[in-house]
């Protein structure tokens, strides 16, 4: 099992928010996607930020979130405006 830390935009205070949520490793972050873990932390924080949702894609997909496409971040930002 790898290490979430190990992955592009995870650190350390991320680690653990998505440990809180049981994603304990960057499989099962990859396993259930950005939105799904997107949506456990909105849950259980009640605030999550967008930028929030593009570094966990970023994760997995394994780049830095800024790397996305233009066409992925407007869906990314059309998927988090749709959450309010």
């Amino acid at each position: 099992m790898s290490k979430l830390s190990e992955l592009p935009n995870i650190g350390t205070v991320m680690e653990k928010r998505l440990a809180s949520v049981r994603i304990y490793d960057a499989e099962t972050l990859r396993d259930i996607g950005s939105r799904e873990a997107f949506e456990r932390l909105l849950a259980y924080e009640g605030d999550t930020c967008f930028c929030s949702l593009c570094g966990l894609e970023g994760a997995v997909q394994n780049v830095r979130w800024h790397s996305l496409s233009r066409e992925k971040k407007q869906e990314l930002k059309d998927y988090f405006q749709s959450l309010k």
